[in-house]
């Protein structure tokens, strides 16, 4: 599937991100507080994004080594995290000019963050980001305030967890209408409990982990169908970049004709050959935030697993969902009429880059997870679960869980590219 306008609205808000840098003597004196802590920093963005949303929730170990930050004003989602306290490294990515100016844009309001939650599909004729007959053009593209600017509310809290509930009311390209209730709820993982997700035989690591639980339920009266259109649970997390993150996707071997493509990079062009390579079992994607790119892989390709390393930071980030079935249909984003609507990628890695003009909004990188297509009828709901794990420590150890869940060694990734 192609999608070549779908990251065209980066070009316009690029730009305007830009263009709305606040004044370096307004900027010393609303952030005093971030100031006691290195930019990069965990302590940093807990502090500046305390400052800038009233609701900001804090999840931690009990040694304080292990944090989330979870943001209910930005509809309930994971914003950054860290494995060595305040000091250690956020990440992820945040966009600090558009938070700190409370502008709220037109089409979609980028604030960043390490998992939010969005519904597909993106484009299409099944799309809710674009109104009935629209032509498939940035300027009739917006993302609903549901999904970008409206709050979630809070209603369960305790000392590992958090749960956000939001009720929606959507309507697709067709006019179809999703009366939706979405309840999210995102904990905060032991080791103990890392461990045992991911079966892990050594504990000589530092960690942190977090698992979200992302229920749709239809309260409408009607059953959703394939004929008037689906939706899908969205997750996409926007990490900090280093010149040395590679993505790696463990893939199901097979032969083309028999599983298809190993890799859909067809998004908006194909990527790079110095960019993306492949073996029998894994894809290798260059994730610096210096060239942007997109990769997908189908229900008969993706594992549970997708992940990175960032050899700069000797970092290794694991995303963990349920183990996709072939014959699930997932739905397809490309900003166009489409011969086959439900022909989507499970899982997906985005690189970001410099536009045409040479501005970026980022640098960032994603890993996104996607449910399958939706057919609920009445009453009925679907729960999308995804683990987000982040791991520091020798060599060695991270050699262990990268061969383990990943299926190559770190020196295999370190030297692909």
């Amino acid at each position: 599937m192609k999608t070549n306008k779908y990251w065209c609205w980066l070009l316009i808000l690029g730009i305007t991100v830009l263009a709305c840098k606040p004044k370096k003597q307004e900027d010393t004196q609303n952030n005093k507080k971030e100031m006691s802590f290195k930019k990069g920093s965990f302590g940093y963005d807990r502090e500046f994004l305390k400052e800038q949303y009233k609701g900001t929730i804090v999840l931690e170990s009990q040694d304080k080594k292990s944090s989330i930050i979870l943001s209910p004003e930005l509809q309930g989602r994971v914003m950054t995290s860290t494995l060595n306290g305040a000091e250690g490294m956020s990440f992820g990515w945040l966009n600090y000019d558009l938070i700190r100016s409370k502008e709220t844009k037109e089409h979609f309001n980028p604030t960043g963050g390490e998992e939010r939650f969005w519904l597909g599909p993106e484009g299409g004729q099944f799309s809710i980001y674009f109104s009935k007959d629209k032509s498939f053009e940035f300027e009739n593209w917006y993302v609903p305030a549901a999904l970008d600017t409206e709050e979630f509310k809070v209603i369960g809290k305790n000392e590992t967890s958090v749960a956000f509930q939001k009720e929606m009311n959507l309507v697709n390209y067709t006019g179809t209408k999703f009366n939706i209730d979405v309840q999210r709820e995102i904990t905060i993982l032991s080791k103990k409990q890392i461990k045992e997700s991911l079966q892990l035989e050594s504990d000589d690591f530092l960690s942190v982990a977090y698992e979200t639980k992302n229920i749709v339920k239809n309260i409408g009266d009607k059953a959703w169908k394939k004929e008037s259109g689906l939706i899908s649970i969205w997750l996409l997390s926007m990490m900090t970049p280093s010149p040395e993150v590679t993505v790696v996707a463990p893939i199901k071997v097979g032969s083309e004709s028999e599983k298809g493509i190993k890799v859909n990079d067809d998004y908006f062009g194909k990527v790079a050959d110095d960019r993306l390579k492949s073996t029998e079992q894994n894809v290798f994607f260059k994730a610096d935030g210096k060239s942007r790119g997109k990769i997908g892989f189908s229900p008969l390709r993706a594992t549970e697993f997708i992940g990175s390393y960032d050899a700069q930071n000797k970092v290794l980030t694991i995303l963990q969902i349920q183990e996709p079935k072939a014959e699930d249909k997932y739905v397809n984003s490309a900003w166009e009429l489409q011969d086959d609507p439900y022909s989507g990628d499970v899982l997906n890695s985005y690189n970001d880059g410099p536009l045409e003009d040479g501005s970026q909004m980022g640098p960032f990188y994603e890993l996104e997870s996607s449910s399958p297509a939706l057919a609920l009828v009445p009453g009925e709901s679907y729960n999308h679960t995804q683990r987000m794990y982040h791991f520091k420590s020798s060599k060695e150890v991270l050699n262990q869980i990268s061969k383990q869940i990943l299926k190559v060694s770190i020196d295999e990734i370190e030297t692909v590219f």
